[in-house]
């Protein structure tokens, strides 16, 4: 479901604590405008996720956060790819030997069952609509300070959430209609400064 309650949070602000830190470590000053951009935008993710918010498990909430950290690390990076399409082709070779490596357990414990088609919609998922993603995201991210890329993925919930809205026919609510005007409107202002 697209209302937030994916586990997106501790994974996503994790991201921006990495991103926004290093900036600011690398010497980013951030204006009042950006950080009353970054300020909305994170005021309305909050509001959008508000429903779903509960304290998680401290193990998951741990992965998440090094998932966040991991993902802002590989933004980080990013943002000095001169070839997008190849770097990120590349992140995705180097990751096949571990993701097969993590799938031996479940296959030898029994928890491991695909067919055909959901075989085809995995990698349709990871390897072209993420791999896509990814390169887009590297293609941009030299565009824009530590800082700003760091406030542009809190879109992706919003995002996530109107694609619900769009796709699977979930109701526009006014939460939803606020919170991503907040969020978006936040993004907009840190993403203007520069």
């Amino acid at each position: 479901k697209s209302d937030g309650t994916f586990g997106v949070r501790p994974c996503s602000h994790a991201v921006q604590l990495t991103m926004i830190g290093w900036g600011l470590f690398q010497g980013d000053r951030r204006s009042l405008p950006v950080w009353t951009g970054t300020t909305l935008a994170v005021g309305g993710l909050v509001a959008l996720l508000l429903p779903g918010l509960t304290a998680p498990p401290l193990l998951p909430a741990l992965e998440m956060a090094a998932s966040g950290i991991g993902w802002g690390v590989y933004s980080l990076r990013g943002r000095g790819s001169q070839h997008p399409a190849a770097d990120t082709a590349g992140n995705f070779v180097r990751a096949v030997p571990l993701a097969a490596l993590l799938l031996v357990p479940a296959a030898l414990g029994g928890g491991l069952w695909m067919d055909g088609l959901g075989l085809g919609y995995a990698l349709a998922s990871g390897a072209v609509t993420s791999g896509l993603g990814y390169v887009l995201w590297y293609a941009v991210l030299p565009r824009l300070m530590a800082a700003s890329a760091a406030t542009v993925q809190l879109s992706v919930p919003v995002l996530a959430a109107l694609g619900g809205v769009a796709l699977l026919g979930e109701a526009i609510t006014l939460r939803l209609v606020l919170a991503s005007a907040a969020t978006l409107g936040g993004i907009t202002l840190v993403v203007r400064q520069r």
